[in-house]
């Protein structure tokens, strides 16, 4: 019972389990709306009808038999829940529902049950256990769907089914039986029996036959292609169907004046424009940009024609005594013949001025040299020092993302399905997995080492300024700002570097994409948490969230319930009306956060500085994240639950101290004995 109960834990991400309410079968509504902040309207139909595909059209009572007892129905709304449908989201449809359908746990074996598909998610529940067993994914995780086996091929039992390849490690397979008939010879054509057995009647009675192998499979197969992948199906994402309300509105998390003037902006330095209002300076970025005061509109647009994609150096953050800055760009666009631009070396040179403290201005290249000088080829490159006087270029040798893709790959073959413990270490080095969280972490250190103990600005670009980029500033925002490192600050740091500034999520992930070998496809999104979760290893008490905000966070990228992470840049996400069409990941946080609330995470901490280890022999790999399918893996007791379990009991103890004082005084003073003044 223990290892089934570990199972069916292992079967929902934590963070779908518990933030979205979904109960078992039979259980209320997990969609039912709750009072809080207005949602996009909610609109499903209540009329339930069945589909089966039937090619025959003389035999209409025999095709009404069949679909009455098809094992693959197909119904719109939410009508009556019968054991095996899931609990619907609001929004949520179910589209098909395959029964009979085994799934081939890599741990505990297989598992007989029925297999449904939503707009959504897929959910297959076995009740051949108690309690049953349950699996659901979203659909927004899968990456791929291939077919295992053929009609006329397939040998052995659970060799005839699908297989569902997932951006979250995993991998799932199904089988189905070869043949769909629930009864015998009543899904054939009745009229071949009564009639004599001649070559034609036989051919059809094939024929016949064959029409009905592989339904289930066919269906399932099909539905899933098609909500999985709605973007090259012409189909929204769910998270426009999505209509559940929260009582905290995520979408005001952010608000990028409000940031700023936090940081103490504008001030004699630096200004606040609006240049890119309209997103025609450069359509990958933040409409609203701090700049140099010393810099006219006149010359950031010059800048920009000089810069990769119109994105020119714009502050990310400022040190609040020192004015040392982080500012983030593409790069220049020297080429082979090593052009140069007058107006961007004045430019940087405005931000080496911005900072009294310092004279002379980091620029930190994230790429190999060998890359940057390859990149002058393509028009691109790195800065000369001779062009830029008082500035310094370093390269921190962070691979492409193709490298980062390939290195992912092979760690998922190490972690899932099975774990070589013999071979693990050795395994897991050959991936080069940690080898690249160490050179992103030591390059963000070194920036915030730059900007704190030299008191010099840096400048950040990669090639384009929306992978690399992104992960150093964050980082490197995170080390040096306890603000980021609180609940909000952490969704304020996301919303700022990844989405304002334009990280390709959509591309980066594929959200809605069936083209699964896309070479735009890579995790580096993922890479910059594993390396959040890394410092907060290191820092126990200096994060005020846990690392169940992590993975909140990274299945959620997958998932496309919420709006948060869809699109490629601000701009897009504005012309969709996603702030009004859909729901912020955000209001999940901040409508539940107690559960990612770190009981050892120390306020006083958000002044320091945090300078982590980034030797190979400080990093571990995230088993929690990346092994946590494997039930051997896991963890027995998360230690911070433990933790709040006895701050509870620490705080029961505190109240029930006090009110034995105040029973305590009361009584003295109801005991002490009265003085009596006689009256002379």
């Amino acid at each position: 019972m223990a290892s089934q109960d570990s199972l069916n834990s292992e079967s929902k991400s934590s963070s779908l389990n518990s933030k979205l309410g979904q109960e078992s079968p039979g259980s209320p509504s997990a969609g039912s709306p709750s009072a809080g902040s207005p949602s996009p309207p909610c609109s499903s139909t209540s009329t339930s009808t069945d589909h089966h595909h039937h090619n025959s059209n003389n035999h209409s009572q025999l095709t009404h038999v069949l679909n009455a007892t098809s094992k693959m129905t197909v119904r719109e709304g939410r009508g009556t829940l019968r054991p095996d449908d899931p609990s619907l989201m609001a929004g949520e449809q179910l589209m098909g529902q395959a029964r009979d359908v085994t799934y081939l746990c890599p741990y505990t074996g297989p598992k007989k049950g029925t297999l449904s598909v939503t707009n959504y998610r897929l959910y297959f529940r076995s009740p051949d256990t108690d309690p049953p067993f349950e699996l659901e994914v979203p659909l927004g995780v899968v990456s791929r769907i291939e077919k295992v086996g053929g009609a006329n091929t397939s040998r052995g039992e659970n060799s005839y089914g699908i297989e569902i390849f997932c951006k979250d490690i995993r991998n799932l397979r199904f089988a189905h039986k070869q043949t769909e008939s629930q009864y015998p010879g009543l899904d054939l054509n009745l009229g071949v029996f009564r009639r004599p057995r001649t070559r034609h009647n036989l051919a059809a009675l094939v024929a016949t036959r064959s029409s009905q192998e592989n339904h289930s499979r066919r269906m399932v197969t099909e539905k899933l292609l098609q909500y999985a992948f709605p973007a090259s199906h012409k189909l929204p994402f769910f998270s426009f169907e999505y209509c559940e309300t929260y009582p905290e509105n995520g979408w005001s998390v952010y608000e990028p004046v409000a940031e700023l003037r936090r940081q103490g902006l504008p001030n004699e330095s630096w200004r606040i424009t609006r240049i890119n209002e309209q997103y025609e300076v450069c359509e990958t970025y933040p409409a609203v940009w701090a700049v140099p005061a010393a810099a006219s509109d006149a010359d950031l647009r010059n800048v920009a024609a000089f810069r990769s994609r119109g994105r020119i150096p714009v502050l990310s953050w400022i040190h609040i005594e020192s004015q040392a800055t982080i500012t983030r760009c593409a790069q220049p666009l020297v080429g082979v013949s090593g052009k140069r631009s007058r107006d961007d070396e004045a430019y940087i040179q405005h931000i080496m001025d911005a900072n009294a403290q310092s004279h002379k201005i980091f620029i930190m290249d994230a790429r190999p040299s060998v890359n940057a000088v390859a990149n002058k080829a393509k028009g691109g490159g790195y800065e000369s020092e001779d062009a830029y006087q008082n500035a310094e270029v370093q390269f921190l040798d962070i691979h492409n993302i193709h490298v980062m893709r390939e290195s992912l790959r092979k760690l998922q073959e190490v972690c899932y399905p099975t774990i070589d413990n013999t071979h693990w270490l050795s395994n897991l080095e050959a991936t080069h997995w940690l080898d690249h969280i160490r050179c992103v972490l030591s390059g963000a250190l070194r920036i915030a080492d730059k900007v704190e103990s030299h008191k010099t600005s840096v400048v950040v670009h990669c090639s384009d300024g929306w992978d690399r980029t992104a992960q150093l500033t964050a980082l490197a925002m995170l080390l040096l700002d306890g603000y980021y490192r609180t609940l909000q600050g952490f969704m304020v740091v996301i919303e700022k570097e990844w989405l304002s500034f334009g990280h390709k999520f959509a591309q980066r992930i594929g959200h809605g994409d069936d083209r699964h070998q896309d070479a735009d496809r890579s995790p580096v999104f993922l890479q910059f948490v594993d390396c959040v979760w890394q410092v907060m290893r290191q820092f126990p008490h200096a994060f005020q969230f846990t690392e169940d905000l992590l993975i909140t966070i990274l299945d959620h990228l997958y998932s496309c319930l919420f709006g948060t992470f869809l699109y490629n840049s601000e701009r897009e996400r504005m012309e969709r009306d996603v702030k009004t069409k859909t729901v912020s990941l955000w209001s999940l946080v901040l409508s539940n956060t107690s559960d990612f609330e770190n009981p050892l995470y120390n306020p006083a901490t958000q002044s320091h500085v945090l300078f982590p280890l980034t030797s190979m022999r400080h990093l571990r790999l995230w088993d929690k994240y990346y092994c946590r399918w494997n039930p051997s893996m896991r963890q027995q007791e998360p230690v911070h639950l433990r933790y709040k379990e006895l701050l509870h009991v620490k705080g029961e103890l505190e109240r029930r101290v006090e009110e034995l004082r105040r029973e305590l005084a009361a009584r003295q003073t109801h005991d002490s004995p009265r003085v009596t003044t006689a009256i002379v």
